[in-house]
């Protein structure tokens, strides 16, 4: 193998003098109690080393008994050695620990950046709440995902009727989205049983957090564990522990119960409402939203995955005031059943209708390319893309977000990447706009206030 030129590997060496890695001070710490250490026991030997600072010591230590200075000088360079040690490997550890990256450099610098990155709230649930945390992880770890539970059908239905637990597929999808990089764990979290009386369609992570439960008394305890094990960037909280079941008011006067059902509806969707109505949310989630930088509703089905959210009183009221910017994901599809031809419009005004005098979005983000072969085959199944109507976006005084955010495969779906690179280019713009305004003035509290967004805008 060439050996790599003389610059390249000292590039190589300074790269950990980059700010944010949170490794130099410790090395520092453990430096400076070596030193200390070295010099007591200089002292305490009475031994006389030729240089400036031993001098300096010397001039002092005639008025202070050696026994003394040299005890008090050990102590000191202990303590700092045990505290540099000890905080120089927690900070390798927790870099590489559930990491395969071989590269301890780089490991520790993405670390820090993830752990400075924005405070995100994301609600909804179904694939699409997983597959923006797929790309969200990549630019923070401070994400809390808030889950709907109102699921009823699949795997989820069955072991929510059999052991009467909040329904666990949405949230195991959500946790394995936010997996740091543990493949075959991740896989093993995913896997459905295909054959097995009792078995078939269950996967092993709904049967691990149903079990978890059990043994920890409650769901939200059996996350938290089961996210130790995955290592998770983040966290995830469902929205509520009551028991949800989702009833469908049709435009004929049809009423349709249960999430499961709701997609078979033969007419128009009017309204959604939940059973218990005012069901209590979880403390940990109001927080969450009441501490967010930033709110994000969707991607999902609209009256299935982010409206049940939504439908718990406190949760829209959280959103409404909190001073975070909010951004809606639209669909790039119809559902058949749900949201027959819909356009961006018509999924914003269902959200303001169901939370009346509540301000919920700020902006939509949406998808503004698809290719021909994959709508013609969509059109088959009665999904067509969801058509944006920009005039009727500005009278409603929402941002457009449009970008290319769909796979070029052989589905229709949002492409991870795509969508949380686009959110996050949004997000800091509206960083950068709160900042001018801030200019406006100039006293010392609104200069602090512009620092600290500088600050975070820099960490993105």
């Amino acid at each position: 193998m060439k050996p790599e030129p003389p610059f390249k590997q000292w590039y190589k060496q300074a790269t950990w003098l980059l700010p944010g890695l949170y490794i130099k001070r410790w090395l520092g710490i453990l430096i400076t109690g070596f030193v200390f250490i070295v010099v007591g026991t200089a002292l305490l030997l009475n031994l006389q080393p030729i240089t400036l600072t031993i001098d300096l010591i010397k001039a002092v230590a005639p008025k202070i008994p050696s026994w003394l200075s040299g005890s008090v000088l050990c102590l000191g360079g202990l303590a700092m050695l045990l505290v540099g040690f000890r905080q120089t490997t927690f900070t390798l550890y927790e870099a590489l620990g559930a990491g395969t990256d071989p590269d301890l450099l780089e490991a520790l610098y993405r670390r820090n950046k993830l752990l400075h990155g924005p405070h995100i709230v994301a609600i909804g649930g179904g694939t699409g709440l997983s597959t923006l945390l797929l790309g969200l992880k990549h630019y923070t770890s401070n994400i809390t995902a808030i889950v709907t539970v109102a699921d009823d059908g699949g795997s989820s239905g069955r072991l929510r009727q059999e052991f009467g637990i909040i329904p666990p597929g949405d949230i195991r999808n959500c946790i394995a989205a936010l997996a740091d990089e543990e493949q075959l764990i991740t896989e093993l979290f995913q896997y459905r049983f295909k054959s097995g009386h009792g078995l078939a369609g269950h996967s092993f992570g709904n049967l691990f957090l149903s079990v978890l439960c059990a043994i920890t008394g409650n769901m939200v305890q059996a996350v938290k564990e089961s996210s130790k094990v995955l290592n998770i960037r983040g966290r995830v909280l469902p929205a509520s522990l009551d028991n949800l079941c989702l009833v469908a008011t049709l435009e004929n006067g049809d009423e349709i119960q249960g999430e499961s059902q709701i997609p078979g509806a033969t007419s128009r969707i009017i309204k959604v409402r939940c059973e218990p109505e005012n069901p209590e949310p979880l403390p940990e989630v109001i927080e969450a939203i009441r501490d967010a930088e930033l709110i994000i509703l969707g991607p999902g089905s609209l009256y299935t995955s982010v409206l049940p959210n939504l439908l718990i009183p406190s949760v829209a009221e959280a959103v409404h005031r909190s001073k975070a910017p909010k951004i809606y994901i639209c669909n790039v599809m119809t559902q058949p059943g749900e949201t027959d031809n819909y356009s961006v419009g018509d999924h914003l005004q269902v959200l303001l209708e169901h939370c009346p005098d509540k301000h919920l979005v700020d902006a939509v983000v949406v998808n503004n390319w698809i290719p021909e072969r994959l709508v013609e085959k969509y059109k088959e199944s009665g999904s067509v893309p969801v058509v944006i109507d920009r005039e009727r976006l500005e009278a409603m005084g929402m941002g457009l977000i449009e970008r290319v955010l769909v796979d070029e495969g052989h589905s229709i779906r949002h492409n991870s990447k795509r969508l949380s690179r686009s959110i996050i280019h949004w997000f800091k713009k509206e960083y950068r706009r709160k900042m001018k305004v801030l200019q406006g003035g100039k006293d010392q509290s609104n200069q602090d206030s512009e620092n600290s967004l500088e600050k975070d805008l820099i960490q993105i």
